[in-house]
C-alpha cells in the first residue's frame, strides 16, 4: 500500500490533475482544440525530442539495443491487435484504432516521471531512447494508421513526410554525433529548451480539452481488448524480450516497467488531426491512464521482489 500511494500521489495524480485542468478550462472557455493539437505536433514534441535525444549520455551500443527492444514491443502489440480484430471480424476503422492505441504508449509524460520515481538516473536516460523510438513510430506508423482509419485520407506517405518529429530525430542524432555544438548557441538552444520543458503540461491540457469535447464510450468491446493488450500484453511481451535480448538487472526492470504505460497522448492528437476515430483514441488514453497506476504498482512490486530473476535490482 505505501508503494501504491507513493506512485499514485507522485506520478498518477499529478497527471490526472493536469488533464482535469484542461477539461475544466474548456468547460469555461470552449478552447479551440485544433490549435492546441497543431501546437503539440508541430512545436512542442519536436523540440522535446531534439533537446533530450541530442544531450543523452547513454552509450550508442546500449541505445541501439533499447531501440531494437522498443521496436519489437511495438510490432508485437500491432500483431496481437490485428489477430484480435481478425477473430472479432472488426471493420478496418476499428482495427486501425486498436492498433494505434496499443502500439504507441506514453513513455514521455507518464514514463519519464515514473522512471525518476522508481529507479536511479539510468531510468530517465534509458527512457529518452524509448521516447525517441516511440515518437518516430507515432509520427510515421501512427500517422499512417490514423490516416488509414480516417474517412478523409490525405495520401499514404505525404502526411508522414510533413511531420517534424522524424526530422527532429535526424537533427538530434546529427548533433549528438558532433557532440551537440548547438548547446553553445544560446539564442537557439534556450528557446528549444523552454518548449521542451513545456511539453508535458501542454500535452496533458490538450488531452483534457479533447476529453471535455468527447464523451468517452464505456470500456467494453474493442476498447476493453485494447486496454488489456496495452497494459497487460505489453509487460508480458517485455519480460520475454528482455530475456531474449540478454538485458539484466536494473536495465531489464526499467524496460519491463516502461511497457506498462498507458496509451500515448499522441494517439489522441493524431486521431483528431487526421479526422480518424478520435473518440476511441481519447477513451483509450483516458481509461488506460486511470488503470495504469494499478498495473504499474503490481508490476513494480513483482520486480522489486525478484520474481523475474534477470530483472532483479
Amino acid at each position: 500500500m505505501p508503494v501504491f500511494l507513493q506512485i499514485f500521489f507522485e506520478v498518477c495524480l499529478p497527471i490526472l490533475l493536469v488533464i482535469g485542468f484542461g477539461w475544466g478550462i474548456d468547460r469555461i472557455f470552449n478552447i479551440d482544440l485544433r490549435t492546441l493539437v497543431k501546437l503539440n505536433i508541430y512545436l512542442f514534441v519536436p523540440a522535446f525530442i531534439l533537446t533530450k535525444l541530442s544531450t543523452s549520455t547513454l552509450e550508442g551500443e546500449i541505445g541501439l539495443a533499447v531501440v531494437g527492444f522498443t521496436v519489437c514491443i511495438i510490432i508485437s502489440m500491432g500483431i496481437i491487435s490485428w489477430l484480435v480484430c481478425a477473430l472479432r471480424k472488426s471493420p478496418p476503422s476499428e482495427r486501425y484504432a486498436m492498433q494505434l492505441s496499443t502500439m504507441i504508449y506514453n513513455c514521455g509524460n507518464w514514463g519519464i516521471p515514473l522512471m525518476i520515481l522508481a529507479f536511479s538516473e539510468l531510468g530517465s536516460v534509458i527512457q529518452v531512447f524509448v521516447l525517441a523510438t516511440m515518437n518516430l513510430t507515432s509520427f510515421s506508423v501512427g500517422v499512417f494508421l490514423a490516416n488509414a482509419g480516417s474517412a478523409e485520407k490525405k495520401g499514404r506517405f505525404l502526411p508522414i513526410l510533413k511531420q517534424p518529429s522524424p526530422w527532429a530525430i535526424v537533427v538530434a542524432l546529427t548533433l549528438r554525433y558532433f557532440e551537440n555544438p548547438a548547446e553553445e548557441i544560446t539564442f537557439i538552444w534556450m528557446p528549444l529548451t523552454y518548449l521542451a520543458n513545456a511539453l508535458v503540461a501542454f500535452a496533458l491540457i490538450t488531452l483534457g480539452v479533447q476529453l471535455s469535447k468527447t464523451k468517452p464510450p464505456h470500456p467494453r468491446g474493442a476498447l476493453s481488448y485494447s486496454l488489456v493488450i496495452r497494459l497487460l500484453g505489453g509487460p508480458a511481451i517485455a519480460i520475454l524480450l528482455t530475456w531474449i535480448f540478454g538485458f539484466s538487472g536494473e536495465l531489464a526492470a526499467i524496460l519491463i516497467l516502461g511497457t506498462a504505460a498507458p496509451t500515448a497522448v499522441n494517439t489522441a492528437l493524431l486521431a483528431h488531426e487526421f479526422n480518424a476515430d478520435s473518440r476511441f483514441a481519447a477513451a483509450a488514453v483516458f481509461y488506460s491512464t486511470l488503470a495504469a497506476s494499478i498495473v504499474v504498482t503490481l508490476l513494480l512490486a513483482i520486480l522489486r521482489a525478484g520474481w523475474i530473476p534477470w530483472a532483479a535490482h
